[in-house]
């Protein structure tokens, strides 16, 4: 059993529950006992990446390894621009979201050994492919947040005055920030992919290069109609979220049947 996994679970717990605490209370009582909090936590995340991935010969990268490296992209970034962006209503979801990987990776270790050492042109193509999907990740759910202040927007619920959220335009301009820059690391994954992957559209790899050039081809028409024909509201809203979802497919779907159903 991996118990270092469940120190870093533990220190993400209580970051998440120290963020509830701030975002219901504008004081933000235990702010700096938050911040060491997290930034704990990610430390502690780093060193299990580091000790779980990178081996003496090779690097461990299953599926729930994967799942954990963009977590902690993703915790890391939303964790540095929470103040700016006022993400913190974000951290308690994303913060969750790696205690149940790592409860997952204590309860089902697993190994798949690449070596990316030998081929650096493959694994600069990898690092593009996790820092797009992560930072997409983060625009679907900043467009979740977007059509829940829309939704009570439009129905007169009761204004969320007892929770810190940030204003209306800063997130929908927020959203915007990162869908073009994941689109464009998206663009350096496909290009990368196209030139040093020989197998791109083999069987078995073929559906992850078809999902992610549509994702593209919808990241770049939400990105050309909002810029250029002011798109906004529920219609971006959808379209990043299916953006989300066909990348999800595409990086994850065979190999959680593979790794994780079958096995």
């Amino acid at each position: 059993m991996d118990y270092w996994a469940f120190i870093v679970a533990t220190f993400y717990l209580i970051s998440g529950g120290l963020a509830v605490n701030i975002l219901f209370n504008r004081a933000r009582p235990f702010y700096k006992c938050f911040i060491v909090s997290t930034i704990i936590a990610l430390s502690t995340h780093a060193v299990w990446l580091y000790e779980n991935i990178f081996l003496i010969n090779g690097q461990s990268l299953p599926i729930l390894n994967v799942v954990s490296l963009i977590g902690f992209f993703i915790a890391l970034l939303s964790a540095i621009m929470s103040k700016r962006l006022n993400t913190g209503v974000l951290l308690p979801v994303i913060f969750g979201f790696n205690i149940i990987n790592f409860i997952a990776v204590a309860h089902l270790p697993s190994h798949y050994i690449t070596h990316l050492e030998m081929h650096p042109a493959i694994g600069s193509h990898i690092i593009f492919a996790l820092l797009a999907y992560s930072v997409l990740t983060i625009a679907s759910i900043f467009a979740l947040q977007l059509a829940y202040i829309n939704y009570r927007l439009k129905n007169h619920k009761r204004p969320l005055s007892m929770i810190n959220m940030p204003p209306l335009m800063t997130l929908e301009k927020s959203l915007f920030q990162f869908i073009l820059i994941g689109f464009i690391l998206l663009s350096c994954t496909l290009f990368s992919g196209f030139i040093f992957l020989d197998d791109m559209f083999a069987q078995g790899n073929a559906h992850k290069a078809i999902l992610s050039i549509i994702a593209w081809i919808l990241y770049a028409t939400l990105l050309w109609g909002h810029y250029t024909k002011g798109w906004r509201g529920q219609l971006i809203v959808y379209i990043t979220i299916i953006g989300s979802s066909l990348l999800t497919l595409a990086y994850f779907g065979s190999r959680f049947v593979r790794e994780i159903i079958l096995n």
